[in-house]
């Protein structure tokens, strides 16, 4: 009766929070649009020496990265995605965090690709038809494939690398980790939303991506019922992380003093990041409780504050950076 009890709790509590997300979506989608496609390019930048743009031959045309190179040469790299609403001109750890300061002394490359809006970093079956999507999205291929090829060149190696990512890149982080073991040493999720076939939550990645450049989910990983969707689902293969140095954080929604809403659009807006993080932190704790299962470690952050946005991913960055430089051997 216990189990059954927590178990309806569990159903109850996504289906909730799921139904907030997209009401967030909805409240905040004006603010949120604003800020992801008006905000001048004015973040943390390393020496210019350091850090280049590059445009990578793929399938989907050429790809905007922002690399910074490692401090003496090494041949570690870590792979820094973006969230749902990524823009096409900047990588928000360039514009939004401190990233690039946080590594500048260590022997690593960041490597930060550009575009990938509503994306999910996976490989879609076609274009979106709802906003007429000029090519199909491949992600996985670009990031496990094509961007190592050129960084190759570049001195690179195919094997010493890590990946994070915050939300949508969270999950999307674990997922190339757990799928492309050869690539990645370490990975690590902020935020992120790790069961994604829980419940409603494929109705509310509906809304979202919606919500979010006007794409159709089918496009991505075809109907509810398909294998996409278990395939990418932190929460399905998570049996397939185990030895994989991990490190995963959800604060707790309530805001703190990286929140200083001072007119009625920053408070809505703040008001959707408690939302979004809620159901971040409902579905991160539930992981961790199918990770203590199959026995598999990991290290997991659940600050008393923090809401759905930059500056706690920023600390969250600085807090699993031992980590991923440990796992890399790259200090």
């Amino acid at each position: 009766m216990i189990g059954k009890h927590l178990t309806h709790r569990w159903h109850h509590g996504i289906r909730l929070s799921a139904a907030l997300l997209s009401i967030t979506i909805a409240v905040c989608s004006a603010t949120a649009t604003a800020t992801a496609t008006a905000t001048p390019l004015t973040g943390h930048r390393s020496p210019a020496e350091r850090l280049e743009e590059v445009f990578v031959p793929s399938a989907m045309g050429p790809v905007k990265v922002q690399i910074q190179w490692a401090s003496r040469g090494g041949d570690a790299a870590l792979y820094l995605l973006d969230g749902l609403r990524a823009r096409d001109d900047v990588n928000g750890w360039i514009l939004e965090t401190d990233a690039a300061r946080q590594f500048v002394d260590d022997d690593i490359t960041l490597v930060m690709p550009v575009g990938g809006e509503s994306s999910f970093y996976t490989d879609w079956l076609s274009p979106s038809n709802f906003n007429h999507q000029a090519v199909t999205y491949i992600w996985e291929t670009f990031l496990t494939e094509e961007l190592p090829t050129y960084l190759a060149t570049r001195g690179v190696s195919r094997t010493n690398n890590a990946i994070v990512g915050l939300s949508m890149g969270g999950s999307a982080a674990l997922s190339l980790a757990a799928h492309h073991r050869d690539q990645f040493k370490a990975a690590a999720s902020y935020s992120g939303y790790l069961h994604l076939s829980a419940p409603a939550m494929r109705e509310a990645i509906r809304v979202a991506v919606f919500d979010a450049g006007g794409f159709n989910v089918d496009a991505m990983w075809g109907p509810p019922w398909s294998s996409g969707w278990l395939r990418n689902d932190p929460y399905v293969f998570a049996p397939s992380l185990a030895g994989l140095p991990i490190y995963i954080s959800a604060a707790s929604g309530l805001p703190g003093n990286r929140d200083r809403p001072n007119s009625a659009g920053s408070v809505a807006k703040t008001a959707g990041a408690m939302a979004l993080e809620v159901l971040s932190l409902i579905q991160t704790r539930a992981f961790r409780i199918r990770l203590d299962a199959l026995g598999i470690p990991a290290q997991f952050s659940f600050p008393a504050v923090g809401t759905h946005s930059w500056g706690y991913w920023q600390d969250e960055l600085a807090k699993s950076r031992p980590m991923l430089l440990t796992a890399l051997d790259a200090h």
